[in-house]
């Protein structure tokens, strides 16, 4: 039935498939994780962990990862709903770049595929560390504005209004006493969970709720994301595909000769192959014969930060030029960490 098909259309195909298979579990993780942050994550909680100061809420949220088993797949709804819930956007980037790699199942990973020596495994920690702290300390001094896109904002605001409930209606002489805001916010609630499909209760129920209806509204909000965030996940996969079965490997290693070519080449292979950071080492260590370990350090820590489902998926959460400066900025100094290593 597919004879009359080219056959690197079907190669694209097989690649995609295969890229969703290995996305999709760590994707519905990371929904899930958010799910359980919207509902059982407090703004109290997270106001007492997270340090006032900049230079140590970023710090925080470069370690905080290791607690956190998570790919890059499903990184972003993670941190989008952390930064929702209170979380400042220098920490929570900070923790979006490190966690898909200091993570123990990662280091581990690493370890194995580089016959169970610690220098590539260190060297990748240390630098999603750097990047991290760097570009962690770029937004919080020098970026201003929310990175979140509005809408994620509106709804989280008027999340925070406790819709009026008609047993509290003060009613005399037949009169109602409430007021124009009182509409007003009720409306603001309503049209925001309707554009962002959220059937939870409000942000400030949320801890009077029985265990039972926090667990069915965490499921109920994990599957809204996972909608949510699907759709760039599936148009990363595709173009990830084209680009692997159209750019061929063998043509890009060819011009990879230099430290500074083999280092943006690695770094342009980790882009355009989109692998999970826990099977990303397997696919390093074969290019040790051709490539130093410097490009290989490069490919191993800018890939779980930078690919093309990830990079959609981020441009579903972030405004577009929040988005650019992450890009640019953790470009920049995975290139100069794996120059200097």
């Amino acid at each position: 039935m597919f004879s009359h098909l080219p056959d690197s259309f079907l190669q694209m195909n097989t690649i995609f498939i295969s890229i969703l298979i290995e996305a999709l579990p760590f994707v519905l993780i990371g929904v899930f994780i958010a799910g359980f942050i919207q509902m059982f994550i407090s703004e109290k909680f997270i106001a007492r962990v997270i340090p006032k100061n900049k230079f140590l809420a970023v710090i925080v949220g470069s370690l905080i990862g290791v607690f956190f088993p998570s790919c890059e797949c499903g990184i972003v709804p993670i941190v989008r709903n952390l930064l929702a819930k209170g979380v400042p956007l220098h920490a929570g980037i900070a923790f979006m770049l490190t966690a898909p790699i200091i993570n123990p199942v990662v280091l581990f990973s690493t370890y194995v595929a580089f016959g169970s020596t610690w220098e590539v495994p260190l060297l990748r920690v240390a630098g999603s560390l750097v990047v991290a702290l760097v570009v962690g300390n770029i937004i919080a001094y020098f970026y201003k504005g929310t990175g979140l896109k509005d809408r994620f904002l509106k709804y989280e605001a008027a999340s925070e209004k406790v819709a009026v409930p008609t047993g509290n209606l003060a009613i005399a002489g037949g009169s109602s006493e409430i007021t124009t805001s009182h509409f007003q916010a009720l409306e603001v609630e309503t049209e925001t969970r309707h554009e962002h499909h959220h059937h939870h209760g409000e942000a400030h129920a949320h801890e009077e709720m029985p265990l039972s209806q926090k667990i069915w509204h965490t499921v109920q909000h994990a599957v809204d994301e996972f909608f949510s965030v699907g759709k760039y996940l599936v148009f990363g996969a595709l173009l990830a595909a084209a680009m692997q079965t159209y750019i061929k490997t063998s043509t890009l290693v060819s011009i990879g000769h230099g430290p500074v070519l083999s280092i943006l080449l690695m770094m342009v292979l980790a882009f355009v192959l989109s692998l999970c950071s826990e099977a990303d080492a397997f696919i390093a260590a074969s290019f040790r014969s051709v490539f130093s370990t410097q490009s290989i350090v490069a490919f191993l820590v800018f890939g779980p930060m930078l690919d093309i489902k990830n990079l959609m998926m981020m441009l579903g959460a972030f405004k577009a030029r929040f988005v650019v400066l992450i890009v640019t900025s953790v470009t920049i100094v995975v290139f100069l960490y794996a120059l200097v290593i």
